[in-house]
């Protein structure tokens, strides 16, 4: 189980949850590396959105109160069950080239 972040980011990609992430974990919306530093050299971030890394996140919650949109869940079950499928899921784990095995 990871902390996922959920469609409610799309276009707001808001860095918030960047910046308390203990351990650099959250990218997006393009460099998986990049801890959302490309956020702030974009023109616009319409379709985008910011990605959690499974295997880099420790599950500390820092970023849930962080998220001025409360796009992120405690879980890929939250999410699927916020949000009606499974789609975020799968974009956070195809973003970093992982597969999910739900």
């Amino acid at each position: 189980m990871s902390f996922i972040i959920g469609k409610k980011c799309i276009s707001t990609c808001d860095t918030a949850c960047v910046e308390v992430c203990p351990v650099d974990c959250i990218h997006g919306p393009i460099d998986t590396e990049g801890a959302g530093a490309e956020v702030k050299t974009l023109d616009s971030v319409e379709g985008l959105q910011l990605y959690i890394n499974p295997d880099e996140c420790i599950d500390c919650g820092a970023c849930v109160p962080a998220c001025p949109v409360d796009a992120v869940y405690e879980s890929e079950e939250d999410c699927i069950d916020d949000e009606g499928d499974d789609k975020s899921v799968v974009k956070n784990y195809e973003f970093f080239n992982l597969e999910w095995e739900g």
